[in-house]
């Protein structure tokens, strides 16, 4: 997985789960005015099931899918259901039991024989809590807030050499995925004229390096309406015409494209 195709709520999602995963060797019973070496219990415990799956693994499986909804390819689904919509439901029921777990006992006292007097909540329950509770937040608002779709980190600058900045018309450099010209192999690129082309080039267009603000698809320069490849976050990638509102888009690979949404760029 490119890491910088991460957004800062899947960051934020990850940092929940660890912190969830921490809580969870804390103590989260502790005994008053224990006189033995064991005066605490920590989420692993038998004695606390099922909380080690409802509230730690239900956690970490929910942070899960959300990190593989945002590496693999779009709209996968698992039992005809979305990835995303998964890893929601799991981390809103990770924060409603932890909120009930912490109404619960650490020894069974059915005639209130007071077994549980001397028993507290320790840190563990508290900390536990606060990371189901922003794990929930975080995987709902991590799809609608703009502050947090943003890219984790920031795009790194493209090396200049790798480009020499040839004007609109000239063949692209040899080395960025094409041969150069009369060279085998070397073949112009299709200037079809469907819904992927988005148009004619625009003249006197110089290429220029850019960067997407979220995952954007990229179609084929026939007019495919069926996506080809990809633009993550993160990662500069070349533009080699303009067409119309769109540009034709160039991969570190060497694949061409055609990027239709060119909303929210950031040019080299």
């Amino acid at each position: 997985m490119n890491i910088r195709s991460l957004t800062r709520g899947d960051g934020g999602v990850i940092g929940a789960a660890v912190l969830l995963l921490i809580a969870s060797f804390l103590p989260y019973f502790s005994i008053d005015q224990c006189n033995t070496s064991d005066c605490s219990v920590s989420g692993w415990s038998p004695a606390l099931y099922p909380l080690l799956p409802a509230v730690t693994l239900a956690g970490l499986i929910a942070a899960a899918f959300l990190i593989a909804a945002r590496a693999l390819p779009e709209d996968r689904r698992l039992l005809g259901i979305s990835l995303p919509y998964w890893g929601t439901v799991t981390a809103v029921v990770t924060a409603w039991s932890a909120i009930w777990s912490l109404f619960g006992d650490l020894a069974y006292d059915p005639h209130g024989q007071g077994f549980n007097k001397q028993v507290s909540l320790g840190i563990g329950a508290y900390l536990g809590l606060v990371a189901a509770l922003a794990l929930a937040a975080l995987s709902v608002l991590s799809r609608t807030a703009p502050a947090l779709k943003a890219p984790l980190l920031p795009a790194a600058k493209p090396a200049p050499q790798q480009y020499t900045g040839q004007p609109y018309g000239a063949s692209p450099a040899a080395g960025y995925g094409y041969p150069a010209a009369g060279q085998p192999g070397y073949a112009a690129a299709p200037q079809a004229g469907g819904p992927g082309a988005a148009g004619a080039p625009e003249p006197e267009f110089a290429p220029f390096w850019f960067a997407v603000p979220v995952t954007r698809p990229l179609y084929s320069e026939d007019g495919s309406p069926v996506p080809i490849d990809e633009l993550a976050p993160g990662t500069w990638y070349l533009a080699v015409e303009q067409r119309g509102s769109a540009l034709v888009a160039q991969t570190q690979t060497g694949r061409r494209g055609v990027l239709q949404d060119t909303s929210g760029i950031q040019r080299g």
